[in-house]
């Protein structure tokens, strides 16, 4: 068993990074301003000659990026997530997407949890956005142990991705000694008979408080971690709808888009069951404390378990 850590995943990304660039001559790195915020810093400073500083040029970054992957490169692109998947968002689709070419796009400061920056950066949409791109690999890791093995798959995978970034800390809840990230593999971290919830990124560690509490309380939730959005892992949603019969999905993101319409489609097409989905309800967030934010939309183990109970008793 591995120990348990606690720090923000983009720490852990900028880590991955530069483990990642000893053994691949490949890999650079191109960040908007935001070196240290995104914690690529590190990496500039291991390896200058591969870390290209763009300034506060979103855009433009992403189209370097193409040019080095057509180079036979593997650029990661990183800013905020209201940069990098909004601001170049034409960028990502036409110079990435397109020509489906080998770019990691990285957006950091994902969701509300961004706190006092206030709704302009607490970006709430970037999941949709990516998961239109066709061809997209959407990856949302919930701790510091997925977040590593994300960058690592992100790394051999051939084509364009999309790694998605936290700003709080959160503890680690994948140090088991037998774990194994598959891109569009999800995990089941809870069994149960009575419910799945299907959490996503931040909302990991809260879902598994909420499900540690509902099962003192006698209901029996699964949970599924589900670090890919796309390519969903459609086989693991029908199976958990078929045996629980009801489905919640938890994520930092509108529910517009995101993770929860991604199992609705699913669910829609292969297995009809009740769904219930968790996150922001079309609406902007505002400038505050994280936690606090978190606490007032009901991202939280209390909101996901009274949010699982509603579900449990309709």
């Amino acid at each position: 068993m591995a120990e348990i850590v606690k720090k923000a995943t983009r720490e852990s990304f900028g880590e991955a990074l530069v483990e990642l660039g000893k053994t691949n001559p490949d890999i650079v790195v191109l960040v908007a301003d935001l070196a240290d915020a995104t914690k690529v810093e590190n990496f500039g400073k291991a390896y200058p000659h591969r870390f290209v500083e763009c300034g506060i040029a979103e855009g433009n970054m992403v189209g370097v990026a193409a040019g080095l992957a057509a180079c036979g490169k593997i650029p990661f692109a990183t800013s905020f997530a209201m940069f990098s998947a909004g601001r170049a968002f034409e960028q990502v689709r036409n110079s990435v997407g397109y020509p489906h070419l080998n770019v990691k796009i990285v957006g950091s400061h994902a969701g509300i949890s961004v706190g006092e920056d206030g709704a302009t950066h607490q970006c709430c949409e970037d999941i949709a956005l990516m998961r239109s791109i066709p061809g997209m690999v959407v990856l949302n890791p919930a701790d510091h142990y997925e977040m590593q093995a994300a960058v690592k798959a992100a790394v051999e995978h051939q084509g364009p991705v999309y790694i998605r970034l936290g700003r709080l800390a959160v503890e680690s809840c994948n140090n088991n000694d037998d774990y194994h990230f598959e891109i569009g593999k999800g995990i089941t971290l809870r069994e149960g008979s009575d419910i799945t919830v299907i959490a996503t990124g931040l909302m990991v560690g809260e879902a598994i408080q909420a499900v540690d509490t509902l099962t003192a309380e006698g209901i029996h939730a699964r949970l599924i971690d589900m670090h890919t959005i796309k390519p969903l892992d459609r086989e693991l949603v029908v199976k958990a709808a078929k045996e629980t019969g009801k489905i919640v999905t938890v994520e930092e993101h509108s529910v517009i888009g995101g993770l929860g319409e991604a199992v609705a489609a699913c669910l829609c097409e292969e297995c009809p069951v009740p769904l219930t989905r968790v996150g922001m309800q079309d609406r902007f967030g505002h400038s505050g404390p994280a936690v606090d934010l978190l606490k007032e939309f009901g991202l939280c183990a209390q909101g996901i378990a009274e949010a699982v109970k509603r579900a449990v008793n309709k």
